[in-house]
């Protein structure tokens, strides 16, 4: 069922009291904080709440308030509740392992703003004119008319900056503003946490960053950037270091680029590729017909094969995607 108005996941939360709450595999800074977001708000209003993800939370988001709640699945968890809530997941396949504790007869309520959501909920509310899912829930906490609290807003704010580029994107409206102005009334200290999240980079990781990133290779006259990131090279890395972020800010200032695809070897038989585009290629469409999504600028997938077959297959769809916009002549 589609949530034409919020008041259903409204009535939902309210006549429950016992929540899990997860997102896709890999969380970005949207996904973790909004369900922190959505975690402080519903213990603030006696609920009992349970955060799981694929994998711990990354140590250079430990700093997000209540970031220690957040548990990492494993086989043998069980977690009682009433109520499922899926944030920022496009697709029920992105939510990993954690699909094990989902239970038959339990109602799963799907909050998000990817266009390519394909309201896989019980539940579903959806806002693709949003610029992030904290911005959703920022809509959702005024409609409960829950009152904002610093943490709270530290954390809606950290999510809508990273998903908007720091307010950079398309993504980026006038209401995104308007619900930024409201959470800075809190005396967020907005460039502490912009130099946590971008610029506190360790020297080695730096030194191998400099190795890899020149590394790319220009295809299509240089309208597509196309970069591999071996399990040996990645290991170099510290976890606090977020390496795909940092290659995307880098090549997206070459002149005349407009997509960079990262294809990541998880495995021999698995290849995480990401994509971001500048304005001409919905590369959210691209990673659709690899079972991923995303947002039109900024997405991702899975691809079950090793990084070569991986690559053609990926840039096989690219191109065709470039042919067909017919920019290069």
């Amino acid at each position: 069922m589609i949530a034409k108005n919020m008041a259903e996941v409204i009535k939902v939360i309210k006549k429950n009291k016992s929540f899990l709450i997860s997102s896709h595999i890999n969380p970005d800074p949207d996904a973790l904080t909004s369900e922190l977001a959505l975690a402080l708000v519903l213990r603030s209003s006696g609920k009992k709440v349970a955060i799981v993800n694929d994998a711990d939370v990354p140590e250079r988001f430990r700093f997000f308030p209540g970031a220690k709640c957040a548990m990492a699945f494993h086989p043998e968890m069980k977690i009682r509740y009433d109520v499922a809530i899926l944030l920022d997941c496009g697709d029920f396949g992105r939510i990993g392992p954690v699909y094990r504790l989902l239970k038959e007869g339990k109602p799963l309520v799907n909050i998000d703003h990817h266009i390519t959501n394909n309201l896989f909920g019980d539940f579903n509310l959806v806002k693709p004119d949003a610029s992030s899912t904290a911005e959703v829930l920022f809509r959702l906490f005024k409609k409960m008319k829950f009152p904002l609290t610093k943490d709270l807003a530290m954390l809606l704010y950290m999510g809508i900056m990273t998903d908007t580029g720091s307010f950079r994107y398309d993504n980026t409206s006038s209401y995104t503003h308007k619900a930024i102005s409201e959470l800075m009334q809190f005396d967020i200290e907005v460039s502490e946490l912009y130099r946590k999240l971008y610029e506190a980079i360790p020297l080695n990781d730096l030194i191998y960053f400099s190795k890899v990133v020149n590394s790319f290779e220009p295809l299509c006259k240089g309208f597509v950037i196309c970069l591999e990131l071996r399990r040996s090279v990645v290991k170099k890395f510290s976890e606090s270091f977020d390496l795909r972020d940092k290659i995307f800010r880098y090549l997206r200032a070459i002149n005349g680029v407009e997509v960079i695809v990262i294809l990541t070897e998880v495995t021999k038989n698995k290849t995480r590729v990401n994509f971001r585009s500048q304005e001409k290629i919905d590369v959210a469409q691209v990673a659709f017909k690899f079972d991923g999504g995303g947002h039109s600028r900024a997405s991702g997938c899975v691809v079950y094969h090793g990084l070569r077959e991986a690559r053609q297959k990926v840039l096989r769809q690219i191109k065709k995607e470039v042919k067909q916009l017919n920019v290069l002549k």
